[in-house]
């Protein structure tokens, strides 16, 4: 992800987050400013999908991940994962999902995470329940 990516990503992050304070351009500028790792998936010049993880000395963590309504089960979510990964260069990964989000769970599962613990009323305002997931190095 560039600077000049922040506006499309804002704009997918509110199509697809409405109910839970979908995250601002000055979010996603302080994300790359610290040196993140972020990445999008384009058509073109068009952003589909965007995911994002920080690293720290003994953990990695996904921040977000967002693929347009349209391009949901392409395979675009799984390929931005697998880069997240790479990039976690073999450590644990830790994630927060929604507990009615179906679809990421699978693929947080075909992955290698594992469920953790639930975090009751985690996003907001919505009040929405997470499930808290991990990836062993």
């Amino acid at each position: 992800m560039r600077w000049w990516d922040i506006e499309q990503v804002t704009h997918l992050e509110e199509v697809l987050f409405p109910a839970d304070s979908p995250w601002t351009a000055a979010m996603f500028w302080s994300e790359l400013a610290q040196g993140h790792h972020y990445v999008v998936a384009r058509e073109g010049e068009r952003v589909l999908g965007y995911a994002g993880l920080a690293r720290s000395v003994d953990l990695a963590e996904v921040q977000t991940i967002g693929v347009h309504p349209s391009y949901q089960g392409r395979g675009l979510g799984r390929n931005m994962m697998d880069n997240l990964l790479e990039a976690a260069a073999g450590l644990p990964v830790m994630l927060e999902v929604r507990t009615d989000n179906t679809a990421a769970i699978a693929l947080y599962e075909s992955l290698g995470f594992v469920r953790l613990s639930l975090r009751r009323n985690y996003y907001q305002p919505s009040g929405a329940d997470a499930y808290t997931m991990e990836r062993k190095a």
